[in-house]
């Protein structure tokens, strides 16, 4: 049987990353209120995000399987999610160049039969980032794109920010917003290779 596919998530680097893979989900976004989720460490917030997302669309839904997610940069403690402002993202990258922070990637996987949910699963992928010292003018023309504000930590993997991190440790898919790896794990415990979804 053929399976609906459902991304919980408005990123389009998400989008972008399934569909690279060979799936075509449909988007629909989930209202939750994120400042409403708390927890004492960022791994266990990125996981209660992604499965409150999961959650909310999984409500609407009568037969797919929802894929919910959340990212965060843990940075000396610190959880940071899109800039409040370009200031906000200056400031960020003034601490954050020739340093290294954790994104965390949180990602739940329900599975939604005849309107129940018959199966979730939540993980959550962490990667270390080494980032580049940047000079004044590299972190200015960044800012100047729009792109650090639109994003987790305010630096992307699969864009204009790709040159200011210097490597990382771990999977570069979760740092982009959504770990393929751990997605094909999560379908292997419903019965389901991730092949099954190609959209060909």
């Amino acid at each position: 049987m053929e399976r609906r596919l459902v991304l919980a998530s408005a990123s389009p680097a998400r989008l972008a990353l399934l569909r690279q893979a060979g799936l075509n989900p449909e988007v629909v976004v989930s209202d939750v209120d994120e400042t409403a989720v708390r927890a004492p460490r960022v791994g266990e917030l990125v996981a209660l995000l992604a499965a409150a997302k999961a959650t909310a669309v999984a409500k609407q839904e009568t037969d797919a399987l929802v894929i919910g997610a959340d990212s965060l940069l843990e940075f000396r403690g610190q959880a940071l999610g899109k800039p409040a402002d370009v200031k906000d993202a200056r400031d960020r990258w003034q601490r954050m160049s020739g340093k290294s922070g954790v994104l965390h990637t949180g990602q739940a996987l329900f599975d939604i039969q005849d309107g129940e949910v018959v199966g979730r699963d939540v993980a959550v992928v962490s990667t270390v980032v080494h980032f580049a010292t940047m000079t004044p003018a590299e972190v200015e023309a960044y800012l100047a794109t729009g792109e650090p504000l639109a994003v987790a930590g305010a630096f992307t993997l699969d864009g204009l920010g790709a040159p200011f991190v210097r490597r990382i440790e771990g999977d570069p898919a979760a740092v982009v917003g959504l770990s393929l790896a751990t997605l094909r794990t999560q379908l292997a415990k419903r019965g389901l290779t991730i092949t099954d979804l190609w959209q060909r």
